[in-house]
């Protein structure tokens, strides 16, 4: 493979996305047994893969059933999606970590900043208490490049987040707080605080812990409970390397070596054109060794600046703890 990740994460327009893009689509055809096959079995004229736009998406839901690898590496980590009891969950191999710590660190930097001048507070309890969490693995990471003291994990103590939030809203830190959904909405239901320069992050829907709600009903809640004007979201997914982040209204705009298609939900080889809602495919450059275009079971809409929203999910998708709020 004739592609670094240099390469990858300093994409910085069109033409060397569509470059890039090509070459690491050759690679993964080649290499990838299970979307080689998945190409073949489509009967895709590869001669006529000549931009990015018509590059075949592999659906995620290969993920759980077959080992998407196009690394000859032995996996370095094998990160996987909650789920029920019972239920398949998927399972991303990954040959070289540090692919996945250029990709968060890059976009974490882009979107906010160096995380050493920011307190990083996270209320991720269901992720903590399971195991292979990609977002956990980022966290982590995030938690030991900051420098601030009260940067940390909280697990079910809020009495202590909030005591801390008082603390952090005294002395004007930049303090950045990642929740899972039912946790914000644990903590607001027992505390209120009026403070403005907080970023709060929801990072996932209710994990069967509550009922789901609409994103603004949801976000109309957090508001009141945290004294914010917006609530920033993170799109990610235990099969990418790469997230997209959304400072407010559920609009997400992807870091330069990622994109967002959208797919005609009658005609799923076919992408719609903008300003219309479709099903999200996901070209993730950052997922080199394994497979980088993955045909997801969002629905979703594009912007005319190129950001999108994610309105759902298939009907008969599996519920999964991603960013995915009914609207």
């Amino acid at each position: 493979m004739n592609i670094a990740p240099e390469q990858i994460f300093s994409i910085d327009n069109e033409i060397a996305f569509n470059e890039v893009a090509l070459a690491i689509f050759q690679h993964q055809e080649k290499n990838c047994e299970v979307y080689h096959d998945y190409i073949h079995h489509l009967k895709i004229d590869l001669a006529s893969v000549n931009n990015y736009r018509k590059i075949p998406f592999l659906p995620i839901s290969f993920f759980k059933t077959h080992e998407v690898l196009s690394s000859k590496l032995k996996p370095e980590i094998v990160f996987s999606s909650s789920g029920t009891t019972g239920q398949i969950t998927s399972k991303h191999l990954v040959s070289d970590v540090t692919i996945y710590e250029q990709s968060f660190n890059k976009a974490f930097e882009q979107f906010y900043g160096s995380p050493k001048e920011i307190c990083i507070l996270a209320l991720l309890p269901s992720y903590l208490e399971r195991e292979g969490s990609s977002l956990i693995y980022m966290v982590d990471d995030l938690l030991k490049q900051s420098k601030h003291p009260q940067s940390g994990y909280f697990l079910h103590n809020l009495d202590q987040l909030y005591t801390t939030l008082l603390d952090l809203k005294k002395t004007g830190q930049k303090t950045i707080l990642i929740g899972v959904t039912y946790a914000l909405l644990d903590f607001v239901e027992q505390f209120k605080i009026d403070f403005p320069e907080l970023i709060v992050m929801e990072t996932g829907g209710m994990k069967g812990k509550r009922k789901e709600m609409v994103r603004e009903e949801l976000h109309e809640v957090l508001y009141a409970g945290f004294g914010v004007n917006h609530i920033h979201s993170e799109y990610g997914m235990t099969e990418l390397l790469s997230q997209a982040y959304s400072y407010g209204q559920g609009i997400f705009n992807c870091p330069p070596w990622m994109k967002i298609l959208l797919r005609d939900t009658s005609d799923p080889l076919s992408l719609v054109q903008n300003k219309q809602s479709g099903g999200i495919n996901v070209i993730d450059l950052a997922n080199i060794n394994s497979c980088s275009f993955i045909a997801t079971q969002d629905l979703g809409k594009f912007h005319s600046d190129g950001s999108f929203e994610v309105l759902g999910r298939f009907d008969n998708a599996d519920i999964r703890g991603c960013n995915l709020l009914v609207q």
